[in-house]
């Protein structure tokens, strides 16, 4: 039976290199995937979806005002079967690409795997995945490390400096040059102001 399945994680945590060894592992079996990415996230270029370990795949890109179920409808249309759909940082859905997620499910009998951050660098739910949370059939936390050897849950946007920035709008496309996940402690002590943080994870180089 087709579901909704939403992966959530802090920062760092894998989820776009889980997202493409999905994929690869329904190819691998002679079975069709279609891989969806928000167009606004363009840091490795238009359409393209990469790990930070190198691993990459084309996408089909979407804007906020596209309808997600109608994108696989037309692609089963043009190409055939289609046995997955794939969505690359899930948080930046609207609430009402999530119900076309659930359509694809229920309509079309497609599982859609979903995966994404679970809030923002102020603590708060994004859209895509206050609506994930809600309405997925199936919840599985992908999990990362604080630099304190916590499980990290939040995530954090810092300046030049490290320091924490506690305002400014929701979305702002970063990789580790502006963001840094850490435990609730710890986000509770950055966000006032007590200490600094070290970008701890380099980026990797990209061989897309």
């Amino acid at each position: 039976m087709a579901k909704l399945y939403f992966y959530y994680s802090a920062m760092n945590a894998g989820k776009t290199t889980t997202l493409l060894q999905s994929a690869h592992n329904y190819t691998e079996r002679g079975m069709r995937t279609l891989i969806l990415t928000p167009k606004l996230d363009n840091r490795f270029g238009e359409g393209v979806v990469a790990s930070r370990i190198g691993l990459s795949s084309r996408g089909r890109i979407f804007g906020k005002a596209d309808d997600l179920e109608q994108i696989a409808r037309d692609d089963i249309a043009q190409h055939g079967a289609l046995h997955c759909v794939l969505v690359d940082e899930a948080q930046f859905l609207g609430k009402r690409q999530v119900w076309q997620l659930t359509d694809i499910v229920d309509r079309l009998r497609v599982p859609v795997l979903a995966y994404g951050l679970r809030t923002d660098f102020r603590g708060e739910l994004f859209e895509g995945s206050q609506y994930l949370l809600a309405w997925a059939d199936s919840l599985t936390e992908i999990k990362t490390i604080c630099h304190t050897g916590r499980k990290a849950t939040m995530v954090v946007r810092v300046d030049e400096h490290g320091r924490a920035i506690t305002d400014g709008p929701q979305v702002e496309i970063g990789g580790n040059d502006r963001y840094v996940s850490v435990s609730r402690a710890e986000f509770k002590k950055i966000m006032a102001g007590e200490g600094r943080l070290e970008l701890q994870q380099p980026e990797l180089p990209f061989g897309g």
